[in-house]
């Protein structure tokens, strides 16, 4: 669905990503890991043209991503953002439907009626006329996964959708995350969770300097890693001092 061929990204004198190669299959959940800094969150914003790569191919379902596609594109991606996104002058249903209706042009009851739907879902149904600053982190997290789905999007990209949450909060998110990919949804996740990544990606992408370092199953890179830079990362993460 998914396609990446020899992608890469500079920012001045900086190679962010490098002959960044590989594909995702349509209902694949791949986790993205690695340190800060390593290009993961940048791969995500290339893929949805949030940033313009600067060399190699990105495909969405045969589509090239470039400044000309974007729409084309953006209606089959929708993201998920550290920071939540959310406008602050608007409910969560406002914000929920704000896409359908002014990029999907459906009719405003309709979109209502799904987004309560989908705010439902996401277990926050008695929170519709609720603002953001009303919400808790965790709230506002579940409101942006609920706006991605009403998109209707074949694929979801998660950039490090728990890092600026709360601890307590951040299990109510994952469990809709795992909902989300129990409905077959295509989903690139960057994450710090392993256990997640453990429970729920088909596979896992080790990144480093740019570079993707391994590329194999949750099992195979989590638990029997075979590059020693991606058993140092998860010997720091998974035994903090």
């Amino acid at each position: 669905m998914i396609t990446l061929k020899n992608v890469s990204k500079i920012f001045g004198d900086r190679t962010v990503l490098r002959d960044i190669t590989f594909e995702i299959a349509k209902g694949e959940v791949i986790c993205l890991i690695g340190s800060s800094g390593s290009g993961k969150s940048t791969l995500l914003r290339c893929i949805n043209g949030l940033e313009r790569h600067d060399g190699g191919d990105i495909t969405v379902e045969g589509i090239p991503v470039s400044p000309q596609t974007l729409k084309g594109v953006r209606s089959k991606i929708a993201m998920v953002f550290q920071r939540f996104n959310l406008f602050p002058h608007r409910t969560a249903l406002q914000n929920v439907i704000e896409g359908p209706v002014h990029v999907l042009g459906r009719a405003p009851r309709d979109a209502e009626k799904a987004g309560r739907s989908l705010l439902e879902r996401v277990g926050l149904g008695d929170r519709c006329d609720a603002y953001p600053s009303e919400l808790s982190g965790g709230e506002q997290q579940r409101v942006g996964i609920a706006r991605a789905l009403a998109m209707n999007p074949t694929a979801i990209l998660f950039d490090e959708p728990t890092s600026a949450l709360d601890p307590e909060r951040v299990g109510e998110v994952l469990k809709v995350m795992r909902g989300v990919a129990a409905d077959g949804i295509t989903m690139i996740v960057v994450t710090h969770e392993m256990s997640f990544a453990r429970q729920v990606a088909d596979r896992v992408l080790f990144m480093d300097d740019g570079y993707i370092v391994e590329n194999g199953s949750a099992e195979e890179v989590l638990t029997r890693p075979r590059v020693a830079r991606t058993r140092e990362f998860l010997d720091r993460v998974l035994n903090p001092v």
